[in-house]
């Protein structure tokens, strides 16, 4: 007995030694705000492979009891420090005060002066206490993009309200980062459950979870976890949590196309599949429709804008379509773009398994990330939480790269060559070349 167990002890002890450690450079990453931050970060994600390769030796009921604590204690470092790479969370505490005034968010931009009465010293501090945005007549604010209208989608301006309302005065950016420390710990509950330890781990234990849905309070953590409810737990919510999912954030819209996986086989069939998409359309339509109603300006906001203004319509103009600049001119980036796109949704609903909906979402979500190249790590949420629903890890270097371009925009083409290099190598190891999309873990 003593000779079998020891090795199990082991593993585990170097796996919760190895988590330890991780634990103790995020917490020094929020609450000292270390300089070299890149760094930093990057030690945190060579400790979290080192944890999962540990993982691997650990025997279940262990392996349970150590992602769970280890997720958790993950997570809470999160909340040591106010948001350090991203100020987003503010322009969210912000539509939150807004509405709770009674005020449509999507009427008014921050530096607007008819909402001056709403402005208070943590929001719109002095401009001379640090770089903050200016807003005119010497006023500065926290929030970026002061000029223009909110850009998120209405259960997102939801969820800000109810934050607000909930929050006790003073309470500053903690609440958000409070809410997306409870959903966090709710989605790796979710995984643990539904995917086991080792799939959980890999969103547990991520680092990107608790900088991005913890400390920066991504509003992406909460599209994250109607994603994993509703890919993990199915049934016939699946259609209303994807649609809420949209209604959050419009990127987890990608997941959809890999619900029609098996659609063409009959009638019945792809009213089967088409179902829960319809589903999804209807519930976005109904989420926008009352602040439709309410305001007076566009609920798309500055959505066009941000497009513009982050070279997705003009390749070049930022780090957009990077890997694809490589090989291609830039004026047939974006097209190049939508023809692979195109090809990889194609694939995925004729070679998809309709009962694993997560691989084929995982595929069409890296490839457009491949693709496309964002420049904000906190997306990349979305492609984590797939990756420990669907457990191909080699993925997982996409989400670090998204990381580099934004803390280190000069490394950014590399460090997405590098997880495109990951994600193909990986492919080529774990099935034979005419081995299906279908084919199990």
């Amino acid at each position: 007995m003593t000779d079998r167990t020891t090795p199990h002890r082991g593993r585990t002890r170097a796996a919760a030694a190895l988590l330890g450690a991780q634990v103790a450079v995020l917490a020094a990453i929020f609450h000292l705000a270390p300089g070299a931050l890149m760094w930093w970060y990057g030690a945190a994600w060579a400790l979290f492979a080192a944890a999962l390769w540990a993982l691997r030796g650990v025997p279940g009921p262990a392996a349970g009891r150590l992602v769970l604590a280890g997720g958790l204690a993950v997570v809470a470092t999160g909340l040591l420090g106010p948001p350090a790479t991203s100020t987003d969370s503010y322009r969210y505490a912000w539509d939150g005060r807004v509405q709770s005034a009674g005020i449509s968010p999507y009427d008014h931009a921050p530096s607007d002066s008819e909402l001056a009465f709403l402005r208070d010293p943590w929001l719109f501090p002095g401009c001379a206490e640090g770089h903050f945005y200016p807003i005119g007549e010497g006023a500065c604010t926290r929030i970026n993009r002061p000029s223009v209208h909110t850009i998120y989608p209405p259960l997102a301006e939801a969820y800000f309200w109810l934050v607000d309302r909930l929050s006790p005065p003073g309470a500053r950016h903690v609440p958000l980062q409070t809410g997306g420390a409870l959903l966090a710990a709710g989605t790796v509950i979710v995984l643990l459950r539904r995917r086991g330890p080792g799939q959980a781990a890999l969103f547990a234990w991520c680092p990107a979870v608790p900088m991005e849905a913890v400390n920066n309070a991504h509003a992406d953590m909460l599209a994250v976890a109607a994603v994993v409810l509703a890919l993990a737990c199915g049934g016939r919510a699946r259609g209303v949590l994807l649609g809420a999912a949209v209604a959050v954030k419009l990127l987890p819209a990608v997941v959809l196309p890999a619900l029609l996986a098996g659609a063409r086989a009959s009638w019945r069939g792809l009213w089967t599949s088409a179902r829960p998409v319809l589903v999804a359309g209807a519930v976005v339509g109904a989420a926008y429709l009352p602040y439709v109603l309410v305001s007076r300006a566009s609920v798309l906001g500055y959505l066009s804008g941000y497009v513009s203004e982050e070279g997705y319509d003009e390749a070049g103009a930022r780090g957009r379509y990077a890997l694809l600049r490589l090989v291609v001119p830039d004026s047939w980036a974006l097209p190049v773009a939508l023809a692979v796109l195109a090809g990889v949704l194609v694939y995925v609903v004729a070679r998809g398994d309709p009962d694993r909906p997560e691989r084929g979402a995982l595929v069409l979500a890296g490839a457009a990330f491949l693709l496309l190249t964002p420049g904000y790590s906190w997306y990349a949420l979305l492609l984590v939480a797939l990756v420990a629903l669907d457990g191909r890890w080699e993925w997982l270097g996409v989400p670090l790269a998204g990381a580099v371009a934004y803390l280190a925009p000069e490394a950014g083409t590399t460090a997405y060559a590098v997880a495109a290099a990951a994600v193909v190598a990986g492919l080529w190891t774990r099935r034979p070349s005419r081995e299906p999309l279908t084919a199990g873990r």
